[in-house]
Formats: C-alpha cells, structure tokens, sequence
C-alpha cells in the first residue's frame, strides 16, 4: 500500500471546526453527542486537548511524565482513556469563546507541524490500533486527521451541522482506518490466493481489499485471486462503525455481505482508534 499524505488537508479540516465552533449556539455546545457520556461542549476539549499534548511532547519534546511501560493492550488503553478524561475534566472550565481562542493557535501550529514533518520518517509513536509499534510520520500524521475529522463530524451530527463529508476529507479518513484491516483479520484462516474485498458506498466511498498470501493476510491495493466475500458499508455509518460510534446489530441491519458472511462481517467489529 502507498503512503496516505494527508498533512495538507489540516488547515481545511481546522478552519472548518474553528467555523462551526463559532456557530454553535449555547443549548448546542449542551447537546449531547453520539460519544458515550460527551456533549458538544466536552468533545470540542477533547479536540483542544490532544493538540496541546501533540505539540507539547512531539514537537516540543516536552512530557509531563517519562514515558509509560505497558504490559499489555488494555494498559495502553486504560492508560490513554485516563488521559483523555483528565483533559476533557479540565478544558471544559473554559469559556466557549476562550476555547476557540485557545483552538485556533494550536489548530494553526499543529497544520504547520505537520506540514514540516519529514513523512518518511520514525514517528515518535506507532499507530496501535493497526498493530504497529513503529509507524512512519505519514501515518501518524493520517492517524491525527482521522481524531480530527470523526470528533468535529460528532460534534456536526449532536447539531445537524453539514460541511465536512466530503470526497476530500472523508475519503482520506476511510482510507487510513482502512489500514487497520490487517491485524483486524489477523489468525482468520483463508485458502491462499483468495481475496475478500470492502466498499464503502457513496461519493466519498472506495473499495479495499485483503489478500491471503501464504499463512496471512495482506492489504493490496486491486484484487489479486479468487474472491471469497464482499462487505457494502454506507458511507454515513462507515466512520461510525471504525469509532465506535453505532452498536454493531444497528450497523449490521445497514450493511450487505456476500460470500463467507463470516468473513466478510468481521470487519463491522474493527476499531480504528485507541479507547
């Protein structure tokens, strides 16, 4: 698979949430979103959060704490949710108008961090959720935009707001979740040289595939062998599945399977963010 370059479309993404923020009314930064427990108002901390954190310890090199050892997955994620709660705990003192302010510096020197970074180079961290413990900067960079576009497109959804799913934005974002195929389908058998393939429908939508190459599975970007299964996601619920957005029965109703069902509906259970 070819890098994901998407560092770009930061400054797009940015300016659409500074703009929506904005609009917000008081009773919609109430409104409760589709992320268990958060409002609009919590959502929008969380986002300043993250970048805050981002810059402070990759680009600036400064952490609070050294950096943590994990036994297992579930530290990790124990790990991260505490995080984000704490940040969540303290932004949301904040003002509307002081959060805004406070957003569109950092959303202005997270763009320009990102545009500077070589892509090619180590990340500071690898992208959990599609199994690697190194990963390079492009993807990192893709894994950023992807907590960018689906927290503001909650935050559209709590409000009725339209803007940012579109072939530019969206289609980026679908496609690094996609890269989390892999290690979802990792120990699934599969007679080699077959293939199952996953459309997202839509405008915005694509297709991907997985070929079983040997004893694992492999992403390409075109069929190669015998297909063994097709799994249709609409686009309106496809970000939401990979969220953790919509509860799996929901998603299923929506969603049309053919071949090895088995197969062809594991990927309704992958998670292409960390918590």
């Amino acid at each position: 698979m070819k890098p994901l370059l998407t560092a770009h479309l930061f400054p797009v993404v940015e300016a659409r949430l500074l703009e929506l923020l904005r609009s917000l009314t008081p009773a919609e930064w109430d409104a409760r979103t589709i992320a268990p427990a958060w409002k609009v108002k919590d959502v929008a901390a969380h986002l300043l959060d993250t970048q805050l954190r981002k810059l402070s310890r990759v680009r600036d090199g400064c952490a609070a704490d050294p950096s943590p050892r994990f036994d297992s997955h579930e530290d990790f994620v124990a790990f991260i949710d505490r995080l984000n709660r704490e940040g969540v705990e303290m932004y949301t003192r904040l003002s509307p108008s002081v959060l805004i302010s406070m957003m569109e510096v950092a959303s202005r020197e997270s763009a320009e961090f990102h545009q500077r970074l070589d892509p090619m180079a180590e990340a500071t961290s690898g992208v959990s959720w599609a199994g690697e413990e190194r990963s390079q900067n492009w993807f990192d960079t893709a894994r950023e935009l992807t907590e960018r576009w689906h927290h503001q497109q909650q935050i559209r959804l709590a409000t009725n707001k339209p803007g940012i799913m579109t072939r530019e934005l969206y289609y980026p974002v679908l496609d690094c979740f996609m890269r989390a195929l892999p290690f979802k389908y990792r120990g699934q058998p599969g007679e080699p040289g077959t293939h199952l393939r996953v459309n997202v429908s839509g405008d915005c939508g694509g297709s991907w595939y997985l070929y079983r190459d040997g004893d694992r599975w492999q992403q390409r970007e075109s069929p190669q062998g015998r297909q063994v299964s097709e799994t249709t996601i609409p686009q309106e619920i496809a970000w939401r599945i990979f969220t953790k957005g919509i509860d799996r029965e929901t998603a299923a109703r929506q969603v049309t399977v053919t071949g090895d069902r088995a197969l062809g509906s594991l990927v309704l259970q992958m998670v292409s963010i960390v918590g």
